[in-house]
């Protein structure tokens, strides 16, 4: 058993103890609180003048599917000769030796949600892990596959206009798209007529006359992953950066009844009145970033905090591999912007995990939850704090030496 004592708990969703102690056994969270009895055998970490809150989370990363370090030649986040790819997934990609794993454990970050980039419409299936570094990536996955990402704007149109095929115009993006999840229904209605007569054939085969039995459809890998979207198993992450093309995104969604939320949201607090009215979730970001393309014209650095006090549900990301480490001061230029501190922390925590759908296990500091601690020096959004003890599933990921 460890039990960290002293600090000042931030749950983040049953307030905060200062003192207070968080008792871990088995890999979770067992006890939190002000007043709780430490057993003598437990190994204890004084915590005194110290920040105790759970491992910071980013729904929005590229970590490892980018690598670090290695450069394009090994980068795995685009499939750029097909704009619909919904049959492929991160974790055939994702390397548990990127070294991007440690910055981020070593920053507090310690869950991520990862996948493919925005060069297509439909570009895969991401992956939910931790990020405490493991022999093999499926030690390390908390969700799969969470989620489909999906593109709109500036990346596809370019990506395939200068192959000089469709899309290569914003009305081609929405065209193939639909187009994709058209099929991907009738697809889905092929496989339930044939379930239907497969039980009728079933129910009659005691019968004297003697029937042939239905033959199934033939297995498409790209329609089935995209049928999971369609049937709200898997969320639709739809990167949009400026309003137009949120609102397209939304229209789709909405057209095809689909579980999605807004990818980066650049220019949410646009049309943040539909986004609140609507309880569309949004992960938002990156901060740390220069008008680098037309379609980021719009940045606003208050976009989080305009969003989150209209009551829309925030996720602060990174974007970026190991330079999710700084996730926590992402999240601090926020507050300095307008945003309330209270809501910046759950933009860090509880916010992305239920948006990722990870909230029973990680996100708060909560009894049964996933002890993934993390102790920091001050307040994790002054930039001169750092992690200095980190567990993921209870065990120490990173210890800081003096």
């Amino acid at each position: 058993m460890i039990a960290i004592v002293n600090g000042k708990v931030m749950t983040i969703t049953q307030g905060t103890f200062d003192p207070g102690v968080v008792l871990i056994e088995g890999g979770r969270i067992v006890a939190v609180g002000e007043h709780i009895e430490v057993p003598e055998d437990a190994e204890v970490y004084d915590a005194s003048g110290k920040v105790v809150m759970p491992g910071m989370i980013d729904a929005h990363s590229h970590v490892s599917i980018f690598p670090d370090k290695i450069g394009w030649e090994y980068a795995d986040g685009n499939e750029l000769t097909d704009p619909i790819t919904p049959h492929l997934r991160a974790l055939d990609a994702v390397n548990p030796d990127d070294p991007g794993f440690l910055d981020l454990v070593q920053g507090g970050v310690t869950t991520v949600n990862t996948g493919p980039g925005s060069g297509n419409l439909v570009g895969g299936q991401w992956v939910c892990v931790k990020t405490m570094p493991k022999p093999r990536i499926d030690q390390m996955v908390l969700l799969e596959p969470a989620g489909m990402k999906m593109a709109l704007g500036e990346n596809p149109r370019r990506v395939y206009g200068s192959q000089n095929k469709m899309p290569s115009t914003r009305m081609g993006n929405a065209a193939v798209l639909r187009s994709a999840l058209v099929d991907a229904r009738n697809y889905l209605q092929k496989w339930a007529r044939y379930e239907a007569d497969l039980a009728e054939f079933n129910a009659n085969a005691g019968g004297s006359e003697k029937k042939t039995a239905p033959v199934p459809p033939e297995r498409n890998l790209k329609l089935e992953a995209l049928g999971r979207v369609l049937k709200r198993e898997m969320k639709a992450r739809v990167h949009a950066h400026r309003a137009d093309d949120m609102l397209t995104a939304i229209r789709i969604c909405e057209e095809f009844n689909l579980d999605f939320t807004l990818e980066h949201a650049t220019e949410g607090y646009k049309i943040v009145d539909v986004l609140a009215a609507k309880g569309i979730p949004v992960t938002v970001g990156p901060a740390f970033i220069s008008r680098v393309k037309y379609e980021l014209g719009g940045m606003n650095p208050k976009n989080p905090g305009i969003l989150a006090k209209a009551g829309v549900k925030v996720a602060i990301q990174v974007d970026e591999g190991s330079a999710t480490k700084y996730l926590a001061i992402n999240a601090g230029l926020a507050v300095r912007e307008g945003m309330p501190e209270e809501e910046a922390l759950r933009a860090v925590t509880i916010n992305p995990a239920e948006i990722i759908g990870v909230d029973d296990r990680v996100g708060s500091l909560e009894v049964g939850k996933d002890a993934d601690v993390v102790v920091f020096s001050g307040h994790p959004f002054d930039y001169r704090t750092v992690a200095e003890l980190v567990l993921v599933n209870g065990e120490v990921a990173y210890r800081r030496e003096e």
